[in-house]
């Protein structure tokens, strides 16, 4: 059955650089910003897009939506179109990883490659039941409780004790944010299966998958690498959940071998309009 989708919203973007343009597209509950180490190592070859999805960040939340993959879907698209761009490299995070694949397997021709971080073909029962914990968390105990959860479930222990006041800054930020979209965001994700479709991808693709993520569990890089064909995994160990905040060089680093290697072996086209 067809997703109910509101009209497209337009989506702030940060728009840098010059090259192959790659849009990154964040997770649950987060904005563009989680990519900013990221960008920083990307910028010096590629055109990189990463805006803020409906409803985070500095996006609007439109009245009603359900925040539908086809919602989200609609978002992109329309970013694509604004910045005059034919097909990107689509790298998502969590929520962002399944909604980049989502675009690949319904828009495969706006899909020049496909980079899963953290993602999954389907949502499990583990993986739902860590959002219901996070959200009777914050309604029973309080937005410090629910802070304090997020840092165990979605962090590697070391990395966050090397970074105790990025902890702190977490613990604040959730006291003003509005869950709200969040929330609805997680609601359409519970339901996401894309297992039978997901052979059907004939895109370049990169699986990036952490060992020690306690949200998607680290088997399904695997189930993924062996559902798409021809598809590439990058496995890190000591890594939990927020890879792109926990290893941003490496997390560059396999996003730039990926793309090379794919547009030499298609040519090097390009990927935006003049």
């Amino acid at each position: 059955m067809p997703e109910d989708a509101l009209p497209p919203v337009d989506l702030p973007c940060r728009d840098e650089g010059e090259g192959p343009t790659l849009a990154l597209l964040h997770g649950v509950g987060l904005s563009h910003s989680i990519w900013n180490p990221v960008v920083r190592e990307l910028v010096p070859k590629f055109r990189v897009l990463a805006p803020d999805l409906r409803g985070h960040g500095k996006s609007p939340t439109p009245e009603g939506s359900t925040f539908s993959f086809a919602e989200l879907e609609g978002d992109v698209l329309r970013l694509l179109d604004t910045k005059r761009v034919d097909s990107a490299y689509l790298v998502g995070h969590s929520g962002g990883a399944l909604l980049a694949l989502r675009l690949a397997l319904d828009h495969p021709q706006r899909v020049r490659g496909l980079v899963m971080i953290s993602g999954a073909a389907y949502t499990d029962s583990h993986t739902r039941a860590i959002s219901q914990r996070w959200t009777d968390t914050y309604e029973k105990d309080g937005a410090d409780a629910f802070g304090l959860r997020l840092l165990k479930d979605l962090y590697y222990p070391d990395w966050i004790e090397a970074h105790l006041d990025f902890a702190d800054q977490v613990r604040a930020a959730v006291r003003h944010q509005d869950f709200g979209p969040a929330k609805r965001w997680s609601q359409a994700m519970s339901k996401f299966d894309e297992k039978a479709r997901v052979p059907t991808i004939t895109i370049p693709t990169l699986i990036v998958q952490a060992m020690d993520d306690q949200v998607v569990d680290a088997s399904h890089g695997r189930i993924l690498r062996q559902s798409i064909p021809g598809a590439q995994i990058r496995i890190l160990a000591e890594t939990g959940h927020m890879v792109p905040l926990e290893r941003p060089k490496e997390t560059a680093e396999a996003i730039r071998s990926f793309v090379r290697g794919a547009e030499e072996r298609r040519g090097g086209a390009p990927t935006s309009a003049a």
